[in-house]
């Protein structure tokens, strides 16, 4: 607006842009010229301002009221500034002391050697090797980019990488983060002293020093790796869970998982100060790291050795891949071997597996990755008359003079239910059933035929969970399965059937829905072999640390008494004559007494039976329980129990020449 004479109000006062035209001074706005008005400028009535109003051509006028407001927010702000400064000086003195402390030290990480292992002779079988890691710490990258560009230039052109592949690893990183980040594992000791050598230039360059996993026996006994298991490098997951660092290696399968926090040792870390680019100066303090403890397992790597051996030529030479076996001490569960085939190499894992090799291992359809041992579920076939005989007997449905007549099968309306052998055992008790596997018997004592009371379903359940079916065993190693008991509840929900009394013949014989692992079979035999008691197996006996401390494992019995002694004894004398004149006629010859079970179990229309075999030895002082089993590999008497047969001399022998 354009100020008038004599107008003293407070507004801001300006000439607008326009032509003078006539005496009268009027003014008439234009767009393209700014008014010019001299003194002499008459005002709206034709006369001249006064004299006092001509140094006010283009005045500004700003009210008392303004200036206060100005000056009390200009007053607030100094007092603000004042007492920050006061609390910086005085009451936050030594949280600022402390971080400029901090900008001027880091603290590096010692890691501190892992645990070894070694069998119960004190023969290695993991080791370990130097390990270099190189890493980028984002937070001490050059600010200059092309600086920076020549940083992972070089370090590329070092590890033989794509410059572009380092910044990827890079990507994820807030560039403040001040934890090293790994972009190379297990270089070579050449590429790890110029990596050394970068790293005095380039601060953000550190070579990590460490271990790696050795497994001297990975080749020649390649079935302790299911065992013993690998590291692999740590995920998001370990680093939510665990105070790991992003170069760190944890126990990934087998007993490195199991044991992870006893192998792992304890960090050390050392206080350093740096220089205005982050490279060190002096060592301010150190604290030593505490190497992990060590593993003495039961597993005897001899036993180990030549049982895989003995079940590779087995396997060999009937084509089939597939295969497990274990031997347990029977009175304090020791794991002594556990063979699993097919198995792999655990030493790839430890020098970083390529993504070829592991597709390899992994798309194998033999799973070589897999431990058959504790995780495979197959059906039981015969091995499982043991429970059901002890339960009978318990239950007191018979006595060890109770006899069935066997003619070839059952005929259950138009069902027909079948004994292995055409034509029938002929009469028949309880030794004479465990002896030549008869199924007529133990068709008629799990489900009852006619007049004779059977277990039925609810009751063959119980005690099947007595001996540690449907259920883990609690063995120190990850990945174990439960197998699986089938009920009359799960039927009617899982298929919609009702249960038939044809699915109890069929559990009694261990045969239909019924599923364990060999690791159960081992653990229900040796109830028969130590009097009666449930026991949990187990692979390590004593956690050693650095100072040579140990800690022995106890013996946990998780059942005291599954059955009576008595009935034991009768389930043990089925067992003898098995190897005596029985299915389990392989082990006759052999220099120390045994008790033995076969067993043949189907499980496809198409394809070949599973071959089962257990047995302890000696019969009357039992040392040791084998369990065999062999995928698709026919009959238990045929293919499984030569191998046991072939375990024990063995094992004896071995024993007689210590």
């Amino acid at each position: 607006m354009i100020k008038l004479p004599g107008d003293n109000s407070d507004e801001i006062s300006f000439f607008p842009m326009g032509e003078v035209s006539g005496s009268t001074g009027s003014c008439i706005p234009t767009s393209d010229a700014p008014i010019f008005v001299d003194d002499t400028m008459a005002d709206w009535g034709g006369k001249s301002r006064p004299a006092e109003e001509k140094n006010n051509r283009l005045s500004t006028s700003i009210s008392v009221r303004t200036l206060h407001i100005v000056l009390i927010l200009l007053l607030l702000g100094l007092i603000a500034v004042a007492l920050r400064t006061a609390q910086m000086q005085i009451l936050k003195r030594g949280y600022y002391t402390e971080l400029a402390e901090g900008n001027r030290s880091r603290i590096e990480w010692l890691p501190a050697e892992r645990g070894v292992m070694f069998d119960r002779l004190g023969k290695p079988l993991v080791g370990n090797a130097p390990r270099f890691t190189a890493t980028i710490t984002p937070a001490d990258l050059p600010q200059s980019y092309t600086e920076r560009q020549n940083l992972i230039g070089r370090i590329a052109e070092i590890l033989n990488q794509n410059p572009r592949d380092i910044e990827e690893k890079l990507i994820d990183y807030p560039s403040n983060h001040s934890q090293a980040i790994p972009v190379a594992e297990n270089i070579n000791y050449e590429q790890a002293i110029l990596i050394e050598i970068a790293s005095t230039g380039w601060p953000a360059i550190q070579l990590v020093k460490g271990v790696r996993r050795e497994y001297p026996m990975s080749e020649s006994v390649s079935s302790l790796a299911h065992l013993i298991g690998y590291e692999s490098i740590v995920n998001e997951h370990d680093l939510e869970q665990s105070d790991y660092l992003l170069t760190d290696r944890i126990g990934r399968t087998g007993l490195e998982q199991t044991y992870e926090n006893y192998l792992r040792g304890t960090y050390g870390r050392r206080r350093i100060e740096v220089d205005a680019l982050g490279r060190q100066k002096t060592v301010i303090a150190e604290e030593d790291s505490i190497p992990g403890s060590s593993l003495e397992l039961a597993i005897d790597s001899n036993l180990q050795a030549e049982i895989q051996l003995i079940l590779q030529k087995k396997l060999r030479a009937i084509n089939r891949q597939r295969g497990s076996v274990i031997v347990m001490q029977p009175n304090t569960g020791e794991i002594l071997a556990m063979v699993n085939l097919p198995s792999f190499n655990n030493n790839l894992f430890a020098q970083g597996i390529s993504v070829k090799e592991y597709a390899a291992l992994s798309g194998d359809p033999n799973h070589p990755l897999f431990a058959r041992s504790i995780s495979a579920a197959l059906p039981s076939g015969s091995t499982f008359k043991l429970v059901i005989a002890a339960a009978a007997l318990t239950e007191g449905l018979i006595t060890p003079r109770t006899t069935f007549f066997s003619s070839g099968g059952l005929a259950i309306n138009n069902w027909f239910f079948p004994d292995w052998k055409a034509g029938g055992h002929g009469l028949t008790n309880i030794t004479k059933a465990l002896s030549e596997s008869v199924n007529t018997f133990f068709y008629i004592i799990g489900g009852g035929y006619e007049n004779q009371e059977g277990l039925g379903v609810d009751r063959i359940i119980e005690y099947a969970r007595k001996f540690g079916f449907g259920q883990k065993s609690g063995i120190d190693l990850p990945g174990e399965g439960e197998g699986f008991l089938p009920s009359k509840e799960w039927k009617e929900t899982t298929k919609g059937e009702r249960w038939y009394i044809g699915d109890t013949y069929h559990l009694a014989i261990g045969q239909g829905d019924i599923l364990v692992t060999p690791l159960q079979i081992a653990v229900m035999t040796t109830v028969f072999a130590n009097g009666g008691r449930l026991i949990e197996p187990h692979l390590v006996n004593a956690i050693i640390s650095q100072t040579g401390q140990r800690e022995e494992h106890s013996t946990v019995v998780l059942n005291e008494q599954v059955v009576s002694p008595e009935i034991i004894d009768q389930v043990r004398l089925g067992m003898r004559e098995s190897v005596l004149a029985g299915s389990s006629r392989a082990l006759s010859l052999l220099p120390v007494t045994a008790g033995a079970k076969t067993g043949t179990a189907q499980w496809s229309s198409s394809k070949n039976t599973h071959a089962w075999f257990t047995a302890f030895a000696p019969f009357d002082n039992p040392e040791i329980v084998i369990t065999v089993v062999v995928e698709e590999g026919g009959e238990g008497s045929v293919t499984a129990a030569p191998i046991a047969r072939d375990i024990m001399d063995f094992y004896f022998k071995m024993n007689q020449e210590n």
